[in-house]
Order: C-alpha cells, then structure tokens, then sequence
C-alpha cells in the first residue's frame, strides 16, 4: 500500500506538470512563470524550495548530533537570506524587468562580468541539486526495502524531476510546490504528533533536547568558535541571496509587492517549520535511542536515514504515507527549482552571450529545455560520485556564490561607483584566494570562505576607485532604475 501511494502521488506530481505545460509559450513563461503568480502560490514556491531533503533528513539528523550549533547555516542563514531578499533586493530586483539574475551583472556591468558570475552560479548548483538526488535515491531505495539500490534511485528520481519540469518549466514548479507545500505541512505535523505523543509529549521531548545540550548555539567565546559560527551563518545568509531560485520566484510573483511579501513570508515560515523535522528527530531518540545512536555513529547515508527507518517501524499506515509523501514533496520541490535556476543562467546569460544574443524567444526556449537535460545528466553523474553529506553539499554550493557572486551583486545595487573592473576583480580575488584557502589551511582560525569574501570585497572598492584600465565605467543609471517605484 506504501509503495503504490506514493507511485500514485509521483503520476499525480507529473499530472500537475504536464498540465502546467499548457501555459509555457514564451522563454519568460518558462523561466519566470509569465510573471504572474499571486501571493498564495509565490509564498509556496519559496516555502517548497528552501524545504527539501536537506531539511527533513540532514538538519534533523545534524541536530541529533551536534545541537544548533550544527544548524547554525540551515535553518538559520537560509531564512535570514530571504529576509534580506524581501527587504533589500525583492523590489529593485523586479523593477528592472529582468529574466534571471545573470541579467543583472550585464545591464550593470557588462557581458563580461554577466559570463564569469553565470559560470559561478551555475557550478554552485551542482552540489545542491545533487544533494537532492541522492535524498531521492534515498527515499526509493528504502521504499523498496533495499530492491531499489540508491544509485537506481538516484537515476530514477532525476527521470521523475526532468519528465515534469522539462515543458512546465517555472509554471510547473508553481503549481507542484502549491501541492507539494500542502503535502509537506499535513504531513509532517501529523507525524510529529503521532511519534511525539509516543515519546511522552512535547514536554518531554523538549526536556530531551535540552537535557541531552542540544540548545546550545555557541560552544564557547574563543575566537575559533564565534569565527566558524558567524561563517556558517554568513555562507548560507548572504551566499543565497546571488542565487537564480531565489531570485526566480521574485520575478515569477505578479508584482514587486507581491515578491517581496511572498519571499518575506516563505522565509519566516521556513524557519518555524524547520523545526518540526528537529522536533520529529528527537522524538526517534526518546522511542529508540540505541538504534539513533547506532546510526549516528555510521556513514552519511545511514546518518540520514533516522527517520525513514523510525517511520517505518512505529508509524501506522497512514503515517508512512504521509511522511513519505512530505519527504518526497519536499525533495521534488527543492530539486526541479535546483535545476531549473543553472538552466536559465547557462541559457540566457552564458549560451546566449557566446552567440552574439542572436537567439529568438523560441530558440532560447528550446536551448534552456536542452540545458536542463543536460545539466540534469551532469548533476546525476556528480551525485553518483560524490561521498559528502547532504548537508555538506549545500554548504559547499553557497560558499561558491558567497565569494564570486554576492560582492558585485550587492555592491552593483547600492554604490553607484561600482565598476565591471571592479567586479571582475571581486570574482577573481574571492574564488581564487578562498580556493588557495581551502587548500593550504582550511582549518585556520579564519574560515576560506570568509577569507574569500574579504578578498571580493576588497577587489571590488579597489577596482572600483582605481583608473578604469578595461571594461568601461558600468551602467550606474540602473542604480536609479532599480530606486524607482511603481514599475
């Protein structure tokens, strides 16, 4: 009954997809969903893709191991980038009319620096798109009760992801997180209130967590500690904000009011909902704590496998469909915006630019669903090859961003003397000295990362102010475009 309910909920999932395809017929359409989508639905698809795999089996089962000082990225960075998103960037973002935010770079910048932060964004997806693969692999492979190996899984679940979003696009993505989001909040709360009930109530679980010292935040006040806590943070809560699913369901809402309340909305709730699968977890420790701690002991996978194995053995039937449904919403949701965000940027802001822009709507609508196929093929080899953690992935993807993105971003919307010089300098002085960080100490008492992100900042101010030796001076009059309201 399990397996055929949730064979019946992946048709269904595809169902919403195809008809979704219905309203694709323009490059913007497929991209950013004909900016159209109401708040309901732009709340959704914030909420759905920041909830993935990543948040109900790596951080619950992070949370078990280290308390929230292992969390300190996920959910706390990743709500506080879509807080800054809605405060800072939601509204100038949409006034500029743009398709993705590689877009940004080139109307700011130039072309140049619009091709060298794509190629940035675009790797950075590698890890978390593979992240969820490898969740999907998971969920199958113990679905089926080992029938289904997890490298099957992994291959079965990215044919389920491309079949859906490959003629939906963003339009696709909407109308399955809508459903998807429901599926995760029935789901999860009927579980934490089953298994909670089991362990004693919410007191009692409460009283484990603290007992046990998972509530503390920071070990100590030595400066290695606070250094690899605000790094943590600051990877997740800035490296986010110079990412293309984010900025995708900005420009998908129906106005920059809109994008701003939805992104605003998804972040807090986000946050609070993050701690249900926490909440779930502990539960698992007080009903079965040598098997937790069993498996706490072993690899990534069996790590993360904590509440799949505690669904099956105490939930009813009802509850394993249920939970297995949260979780494969929630890793269906993270995924499609995870591939669909690199096929836009390599699309309009890397392919196309190598082409001289000479590609009609229709052209580029048929190369962006050839890129997801693609990319979607390279994610697959990635994650079948890859012995990190979920957790591990995604951190890596956004420390990417954080040093070769985020600078030029940020500094590009709110300093006007911002240059492409120097924002090609910030890239090149970030990725280069977080690379030589990570490589030759990257247990120092400054973490690569913000090594990395000291080096983009400087390399911006002082391309920046220098004599403009090539590139030009940028377009500063998108600063003032992106001020103006009402648009």
């Amino acid at each position: 009954m399990l397996v055929t309910s949730v064979g019946i909920y992946l048709l269904v999932t595809i169902g919403i997809g195809w008809y979704a395809a219905r309203r694709v017929h323009t490059a913007t359409d497929y991209f950013a969903a004909g900016h159209s989508l109401p708040l309901y639905m732009n709340f959704a698809t914030v909420f759905a893709t920041w909830f993935g795999a990543e948040t109900i089996l790596a951080v619950s089962s992070t949370f078990l191991s280290e308390g929230l000082n292992g969390i300190v990225a996920d959910p706390f960075g990743a709500s506080a980038a879509l807080v800054l998103v809605a405060l800072f960037f939601a509204r100038p973002f949409y006034r500029l009319g743009l398709v993705t935010i590689g877009d940004f770079y080139r109307k700011r910048y130039n072309q140049t620096v619009e091709v060298s932060t794509g190629i940035a964004i675009t790797l950075s997806y590698l890890g978390w798109a593979s992240a969820n693969l490898v969740a999907l692999g998971i969920c199958f492979n113990v679905l089926s009760l080992g029938a289904i190996q997890l490298d099957a899984g992994i291959m079965l679940g990215a044919a389920v992801v491309v079949i859906y979003l490959l003629f939906g696009g963003m339009f696709a993505i909407a109308f399955t997180d809508l459903f998807q989001t429901t599926i995760i909040v029935v789901g999860l709360l009927y579980i934490a209130g089953t298994l909670g009930a089991e362990a004693g109530g919410f007191n009692a679980v409460v009283s484990t967590a603290s007992s046990e010292g998972k509530f503390v935040m920071l070990p100590s006040l030595e400066a290695r500690d606070i250094l690899a806590v605000a790094a943590a943070f600051i990877t997740m809560a800035l490296g986010s904000v110079a990412q293309q699913d984010v900025f995708q369901r900005v420009t998908s809402a129906k106005d920059e009011t809109t994008a701003a309340r939805g992104t605003m909305l998804g972040g807090l709730f986000y946050l609070c909902f993050a701690f249900v699968p926490m909440f779930i977890a502990v539960s698992a420790f007080v009903i079965e704590p040598d098997m937790v701690r069993s498996m706490l002991a072993g690899d990534d996978n069996e790590f993360q496998l904590i509440l799949p194995n505690l669904i099956l053995n105490h939930a009813p039937m009802a509850g394993q469909v249920l939970f297995f449904g949260a979780l494969l919403s929630a890793i269906l949701s993270t995924a499609s915006g995870a591939l669909l965000a690199p096929t836009a940027i390599f699309s309009e802001n890397i392919f196309k630019p190598l082409l001289g822009g000479q590609l009609t709507d229709r052209q580029l609508l048929v190369t962006g669903r050839i890129v997801l196929v693609l990319f979607t093929l390279g994610v697959m080899t990635f994650a079948l090859n890859s012995g990190s953690s979920m957790y591990d992935m995604v951190q890596n993807a956004y420390k990417v961003t954080l040093v070769a993105a985020f600078t030029p971003l940020a500094f590009g919307l709110f300093w006007r003397r911002a240059t492409p010089q120097g924002a090609l300098l910030s890239t090149v002085f970030g990725l280069t000295s977080w690379l030589l960080a990570e490589m030759a100490a990257p247990d120092a008492l400054v973490p690569p990362q913000l090594v990395g992100l000291a080096f983009a900042v400087f390399g911006m101010i002082a391309g920046s102010l220098a004599p403009i030796v090539a590139g030009g001076p940028g377009h500063a009059e998108v600063v003032s475009q992106a001020a103006v309201r009402g648009q």
